[in-house]
């Protein structure tokens, strides 16, 4: 059987990837085909439980080292019990968010050692890396914008500052630069729709050689 195809979507807060993936979602499941749609941290019952910690609270309930563990705890879970298997039979996998959050928001907006983050990823996510990542760009001030709109109030990382923002956004910037195979950047300025068509230029040929 052919192994499936992996898509993750990344970017900061706010930037409307969860609204995308779920538009993909629904477009390739009336193609046909079989979809998982997931997200992190998150996606299985003992990361959704993880994730219950890292995203309520004080912005300083827990250090950057400590959330890249619980992270990277809630990711290999996600992994062997939803990801691995999906895969497996031939499934496309979305995940709204994956290893490079960790990058960016622990690594580059917590300042964790570069070395440690890829420490823990090698080891938890092993050979599962995504064969397109979909990146999110806009300016920050417009995503914490819409995310205090969206959510009526500020969850733990959108309360972090601007400045922490602005890292993530050059962290996801220099991660696609770094990886151009694999990464593709989409302007999330622009409207819903225009995202959309985006979206589908990057994902459709990647689909076609996955399938043929």
């Amino acid at each position: 059987m052919t192994r499936g195809i992996f898509i993750t979507f990344e970017g900061g807060e706010g930037a409307g990837k969860s609204t995308q993936i779920r538009r993909l979602a629904d477009r390739l499941r009336a193609g046909a085909r079989d979809v998982v749609l997931t997200r992190e941290p998150g996606g299985s019952p003992g990361a959704e439980s993880i994730r219950e910690l890292l995203l309520n609270g004080e912005t300083d309930r827990w250090s950057p080292l400590t959330e890249a563990l619980l992270m990277n705890a809630a990711r290999r879970d996600h992994i062997e019990r939803v990801i691995a298997p999906a895969l497996a039979r031939g499934a496309v996998v979305l995940c709204d968010r994956f290893a490079d959050s960790t990058r960016a928001y622990q690594g580059a907006g917590g300042a964790v050692d570069r070395a440690v983050i890829a420490q823990l990823e090698a080891a938890v996510v092993g050979e599962v890396r995504p064969d397109l990542t979909l990146i999110f760009d806009l300016p920050v001030t417009e995503g914490l914008r819409r995310a205090l709109s969206r959510n009526g109030g500020e969850e733990r990382f959108e309360a972090k500052g601007a400045a922490f923002h602005e890292r993530l956004r050059a962290a996801y910037l220099e991660i696609a630069e770094a990886e151009p195979e694999r990464c593709v950047v989409i302007d999330a300025i622009a409207s819903l729709e225009d995202v959309e068509t985006a979206v589908a230029a990057a994902v459709e040929p990647r689909l076609e050689r996955q399938h043929g």
